[in-house]
């Protein structure tokens, strides 16, 4: 079983790709951003901003991993399953907003939308204790890939980056830093 990352590794991992969305975005032409990603139906802007989205759910997440682990697990669990059968309504949502919200969250905005969401969730790091990061709670797996049955709320705060790494290599874009 991996260990989970310290706060330091994923403190690395949010400023790795606060570099690697300006780089992005300061040498992407117009043209480049429109243009179709890899695997996915959504141009290079849209899985931009998805990456983005995924820092900006861990800050929604986060209050809800605070209460729900300290419910009984059933209802945890009871929890995590109703989110897994919404999970059809759930793709489409998170497909069309996305392609939505990258209208709003574009190349001149997307890029300060990631510094505040990870300012804040930083923040909120910075004040978890080893105890507190070490609760977990039932998560709907079928939402994605990097969700897993049972996850902590350390897992939670590493999961945007491991979201972000993996479409970061869907991208028909040049990476130049």
């Amino acid at each position: 079983m991996e260990s989970a990352p310290a706060k330091t590794e994923i403190l690395a991992g949010y400023s790795h790709a606060r570099h690697a969305l300006n780089d992005w975005l300061e040498s992407a032409t117009a043209a480049d951003l429109r243009q179709r990603s890899h695997g996915t139906r959504w141009t290079n802007e849209e899985l931009l901003f998805h990456m983005v989205f995924g820092y900006m759910v861990v800050r929604a997440l986060l209050p809800m991993v605070h209460v729900v682990s300290r419910l009984p697990t059933p209802v945890g669990k009871a929890f995590a399953a109703v989110l897994n059968a919404g999970t059809r309504p759930f793709d489409v949502i998170n497909y069309w907003g996305s392609r939505g919200a990258a209208l709003v969250y574009n190349k001149q905005r997307m890029g300060r939308k990631l510094d505040k969401t990870i300012t804040a969730i930083t923040r909120r790091l910075e004040r978890e204790s080893h105890r507190s990061l070490s609760r977990s709670m039932p998560f709907p797996d079928r939402w994605d890939p990097f969700f897993a049955p049972s996850m902590t709320l350390n897992d939670v705060y590493a999961y945007p980056t491991h979201h972000f790494d993996f479409h970061a290599l869907q991208l028909t874009l040049r990476h130049r830093s």
